[in-house]
């Protein structure tokens, strides 16, 4: 079993006379910054001049400031920007303000791991990745709770700087929850791969091709809408509660006999091989490879295949039902 960290384990006084800067400000960036601040860090945030999330960061009590005077002024550069922008800020902005005993800092190992940023190595270079979106890492931690993270040392110069990230998930309330060791290409490779073939590629391929069938053989679409998108929710919610077991103890004995004898034959042998193929792919590189080609040539597969499903009629369905959800209008 591996071994997770708490708060006993980590140090937050090693960040106390530090400055800590965020590179963005969106999902995660908001959170880690307003979380670190909360803890007593010294935080500034770095954002590029005209940035529409400069307002949303000054009204919040944060320090903004340019992304290269950020980074120049910080001990810590945490960087939350896309995968596909990191690489041309950090070349600018970031790189030429690297000196001894700083630390580099992400929250997902795409770029090191593939060779994006190349760090210099008289730095420290750390990832804290929490398991969870940005307003679930603020949210928890304003209820004194917090979000299980993974964190993993790439460079340790200074001989602190797994006590650096350990004290950094600290201060964004990762420690609260418990936080596992892990390297940024395990983390890297294993989030794609999850991403992919189970989390979002996987799913939203199985919701959209049951939606089909049951549309395509005749019922109703707003029938098809709930027993294949809506209430996945709720069998999720129990897997996450109790895993698969508590959610076989709580749907139904047809269900749960559907399950064992139909689920294998929907995600079959042949899916395993699709899966497998997906993993290769990760790992050699030829995903990432692929990725970086897709933004240097401006993201054209990614925008037109983002309208092409925003069409699918199910989006058009669950719009409408969605209307008459009225737990759902209290946002």
């Amino acid at each position: 079993m591996a071994q997770m960290y708490y708060d006993q384990d980590a140090n937050l006084d090693l960040l106390m006379d530090k400055t800590v800067a965020i590179i963005g400000f969106g999902s995660q960036g908001h959170a880690h910054a307003l979380n670190l601040k909360e803890s007593g860090v010294n935080v500034i945030v770095g954002l590029y001049e005209g940035s529409k999330s400069i307002p949303k960061a000054e009204s919040a009590g944060l320090t903004v400031k340019p992304v290269a005077e950020a980074a120049q002024l910080a001990d810590v550069i945490m960087v939350l920007l896309p995968d596909e922008v990191q690489k041309t800020v950090y070349k600018q902005k970031i790189e030429p303000y690297l000196n001894s005993g700083k630390a580099l800092a992400f929250a997902h190992g795409f770029n090191i791991h593939f060779g994006q940023v190349i760090p210099p190595a008289e730095v420290d270079v750390f990832m804290v990745a929490p398991k969870g979106p940005g307003h679930l890492v603020r949210r928890t931690y304003q209820q004194g709770q917090g979000v299980p993270c993974l964190f993993a040392i790439f460079q340790d110069e200074t001989g602190q700087g797994r006590d650096r990230a350990m004290a950094y998930a600290k201060g964004i309330g990762g420690t609260r929850a418990g936080i596992l060791e892990t390297t940024f290409r395990e983390e890297t490779e294993t989030d794609l791969f999850g991403e992919q073939a189970v989390l979002c590629g996987g799913i939203s391929q199985l919701i959209k091709t049951g939606f089909e069938t049951l549309v395509e053989a005749g019922y109703q679409p707003e029938l098809a809408y709930f027993e294949c998108l809506h209430e996945v929710k709720l069998i999720v919610d129990l897997v996450v509660e109790g895993g698969l077991a508590n959610m076989r103890n709580s749907i139904s004995n047809t269900a749960e006999y559907g399950d064992y004898t139909r689920g294998p034959r929907v995600v079959s042998e042949d899916t395993r091989a699709e899966m497998r193929k997906i993993l290769s792919e990760i790992q050699s590189g030829e995903f990432a490879r692929e990725y970086v080609l897709e933004n240097q040539s401006g993201g054209s597969m990614l925008r037109s295949t983002r309208r092409r499903e925003a069409e699918h009629s199910i989006e058009e369905v669950g719009k409408d039902l969605r209307a008459m959800f009225s737990w759902l209008k209290k946002d």
